[in-house]
């Protein structure tokens, strides 16, 4: 009786050793123009790597570009302060990544006189450095063979190899580290690991793979089978949450009042303005007035909405309607935020918002404008 081979086995009898020199070069031969494939300074390499997590390349290619005209070293970058890090960040998303990459360069410039460790455990050590990323930098930048495992490279080996497991378990990641570890070795690791995660950008997409220019579709055991878009596997999608929030732009006298999230919070160090989730049986000028006290101590006057606008997060999605308001009484206080601040109109261009709250800011700005006309 032949034993089957365990699902979490890379089939190595059906894969010739020369693979991963075949993927490395494809990748030379293909890769695409990226502004940080010109350099191997490692701080520019990390700012790259923490920006592309869970954003699109073309998104983050102009925020890199302004990010180091702003901050060109490390150095730079620890002595500016944790608003002005947020604000060149505003619209980029997941702003932990941001405050994260601020307090590694403080500690960098503490402990490793303002120049990144160059071994792979060291940079695990720094702040919001995981697996990946630290992988990542440990191959670019000092050409250590540490490969990276992401969602590109989970979608080409789980159909390399044909892995049936869920995609997001430690078992598909200690089966592709096993494996990859030893494909690496021989490699120029940087080559290797942008290899394999332009082939699942380019070449072996989620939905609409291309099979035929794939340099790995000889030994592909998934386009064997014909079943490539069963590939890799994952659990069933949970339905994302949807919120229905409620803001206040509080006026007293020629002022607005803003409110500072707390770094524990949700887009922690970001400015907003105070308010949050309608309750049951709530209006939304009803949770204006609650929410607006609760944070802040002040009564207010809801007047006319503003705007609405629909913003969606990774794990939710949110409707979101801002307010006019006139500040009745009360003291403003930093209930439940880190601070609170009454601040003149032309001031909210210079502090950090949450993307959603752009919109609002843009029709509060019209919105004055006619008052002013």
């Amino acid at each position: 009786m032949t034993q089957s081979r365990s699902k979490s086995t890379p089939p190595k009898q059906a894969t010739s050793p020369d693979w991963p020199q075949r993927l490395v070069d494809w990748y030379q031969a293909n890769k695409r123009d990226l502004p940080w494939r010109h350099t191997r300074d490692p701080y520019a390499i990390l700012v790259s790597e923490i920006m592309l997590q869970q954003t699109r390349v073309d998104t983050v290619i102009p925020y890199y570009h302004r990010f180091l005209e702003q901050f060109p070293s490390l150095n730079d970058l620890a002595k500016a302060s944790e608003q002005t890090v947020l604000k060149c960040w505003q619209g980029l998303g997941y702003y932990r990544r941001a405050r994260n990459l601020h307090a590694l360069a403080k500690q960098v410039q503490k402990n490793h006189q303002s120049s990144l460790p160059d071994t792979h455990d060291a940079l695990r050590q720094l702040p919001g450095l995981g697996a990946y990323t630290s992988a990542a930098v440990a191959s670019l930048a000092f050409g250590l063979a540490h490969p990276v495992i992401d969602g590109n490279v989970i979608r080409v080996f789980s159909r390399f190899w044909r892995l049936e497991h869920d995609a997001a378990s430690s078992a598909m990641k200690r089966t592709l580290g096993k494996a990859l570890a030893e494909a690496i070795q021989n490699q120029m690791p940087g080559d290797f690991n942008q290899a394999m995660m332009e082939l699942g950008a380019l070449i072996c997409t989620p939905t609409a793979p291309m099979c035929s220019t794939c340099p790995l579709n000889g030994e592909c055991e998934a386009y064997k089978h014909g079943d490539m878009l069963r590939f890799p596997i994952k659990k069933e999608k949970v339905p994302i949450p949807h919120l229905t929030i409620a803001v206040g732009i509080v006026f007293r006298k020629n002022k607005i009042l803003v409110a500072r999230r707390s770094s524990e919070q949700m887009l922690g160090g970001l400015w907003e303005f105070p308010g949050g989730k309608v309750e049951p049986g709530e209006s939304l000028p009803e949770t204006v007035q609650r929410e607006v006290l609760e944070e802040t101590g002040v009564e207010v006057s809801v007047n006319d909405a503003l705007v609405t606008v629909k913003h969606t997060y990774s794990h939710f999605k949110i409707t979101l309607t801002a307010f006019l308001c006139r500040a009745l009484r009360g003291h403003a206080q930093a209930r439940q935020s880190a601070e609170v601040r009454w601040v003149k109109p032309e001031i909210l261009d210079a502090l950090p918002f949450p993307k959603a709250n752009v919109k609002v800011l843009q029709a509060l700005t019209m919105h004055l404008n006619k008052q002013q006309g």
